[in-house]
């Protein structure tokens, strides 16, 4: 259990982490692209007032006042710092001109090739490889309207992004790592208090479970003389009834305790499981009997299964118990198991009672639950048969659920792998 709880802890704590660098690193990342495809948008419109050339601009020496622009972003070194090439295609898709005087990365050849392949697939807006590019409409050579194409070479600004994403990732992995180490090492002083009063209240079961056996044989043993003596009679067998239930409740609380131990392994090997549900519930034929209760089955054949046959059997006996206390007066109790999904072992007992909430009624499982305390009283529970039920089930790997789906109806329902 405390290793189980330390799990949960490092796994809460790393993905509290996760979602906090997540978002912290992705919102920076986000401005900074924004901030990045800002500064592109904000060149790209100056290089469309100017109709795709800057010359005159670099002649000026600086912006002239009526162009605006954003302090900082655009200034005088604007013009000199921008790598651009320019292609204008005429209405029928030939090229018209080509402009490839401020870049040296990008030949005539290529600008034409590149030029008509966007044409070609309608694209007007956007990116092609680390070169932004966008479109106006100018006057070709002929005098006829035609599409200027203006190429802007981003290879700076996007590089700089793609490496601030890369750093702020690595950063944030070794981050995650060096927390994970942190926590894996601190999470045993966070759960030692826990993991000692675990300790004490294991420590306190067994040795109260083992002192009161004692005082129950003593007990016992005098009711059998009583018995002897002076004959059978209602106190004694009421004295009986409650040594019978005292003495079952400390056994599946030092079977609990020893259940919740890391260290306890069940001997597992292969069994008929078949053969252990027909013989656990065909005992409990008589009991259905003489109570008016109707107990049907419907075991598949030859259904084996690797586990503890001992505690798998005491499982089902629990569960058809339970269904015999705690179904209504003319109750209907069925027990089933089939071969379901990834050759799993489904073992089904179905109860019908008097009324009940309609859902999924897992809290059956917690220790000393009861959602009635009067009626359990009535039926002899403890509260505390499901959760020996669940601890059997967890050491095999499986799982166990309760439902009810039409409010006059409970299932119980284990998983087994």
């Amino acid at each position: 259990m405390i290793k189980s709880l330390r799990k949960k802890f490092i796994a809460i704590t790393m993905v509290s982490v996760f979602v906090v660098l997540t978002l912290l690193i992705g919102s920076i990342d986000i401005l900074n692209y924004y901030n990045v495809r800002q500064n592109i948008s904000l060149e790209m419109s100056l290089l469309k007032t100017y109709g795709g050339d800057l010359t005159s601009m670099k002649k000026e020496r600086g912006m002239r006042p009526e162009m605006g622009g954003e302090q900082g972003k655009i200034n005088s070194e604007t013009p000199f710092s921008i790598r651009y090439f320019t292609v204008t295609l005429n209405s029928d898709g030939t090229v018209d001109a080509v402009n490839t005087n401020d870049i040296a990365a990008v030949s005539e050849m290529e600008a034409r090739s590149i030029a008509k392949l966007l044409q070609s697939s309608g694209k007007t807006k956007g990116f092609y490889d680390d070169y932004a590019y966008e479109t106006i409409t100018v006057e070709t050579s002929s005098g006829e309207e035609g599409e200027m194409y203006i190429f802007m070479n981003c290879r700076e600004e996007l590089s700089s992004f793609r490496s601030f994403r890369n750093i702020s990732l690595g950063i944030s992995f070794i981050g995650l790592v060096l927390v994970f180490v942190l926590v894996v090492l601190l999470s045993k002083i966070a759960t030692k208090p826990v993991a000692e009063s675990y300790e004490k209240q294991k420590h306190f079961i067994t040795d109260a479970s083992h002192e009161i056996k004692t005082p129950l044989a003593i007990i016992e043993a005098d009711t059998e003389v009583l018995e002897m003596t002076e004959g059978d009679n209602e106190w004694l067998k009421s004295i009986r009834n409650q040594i019978s239930r005292l003495s079952s409740l400390t056994e599946k609380l030092v079977f609990l305790s020893r259940m919740d131990e890391e260290n306890t392994k069940l001997e597992m090997r292969e069994f008929s499981l078949s053969q252990t549900v027909s013989e656990v519930t065909e005992s409990f034929l008589p009991v259905a009997k003489a109570k008016g209760k109707e107990l049907t089955m419907e075991i598949e054949q030859n259904v084996l299964l690797h586990g503890n046959e001992g505690t798998i059997s005491q499982c089902i006996s629990l569960l058809v118990d339970n269904a015999m206390k705690y179904s209504d007066e003319v109750g209907k109790i069925s027990v089933s198991l089939k071969t379901v999904a990834k050759n799993k072992k489904q073992i089904s007992v179905y109860n019908t009672v008097d009324e009940i909430a309609v859902g999924n009624h897992d809290v059956l499982f917690e220790r000393f639950y009861r959602s009635d305390a009067s009626r359990s009283t009535k039926t002899g529970g403890h509260g505390i048969g499901l959760s020996v039920v669940k601890a059997i089930v967890n050491a095999h790997k499986g799982k166990v659920t309760a439902e009810s789906k039409d409010g006059t109806s409970i299932e119980f329902r284990m998983i087994l792998p």
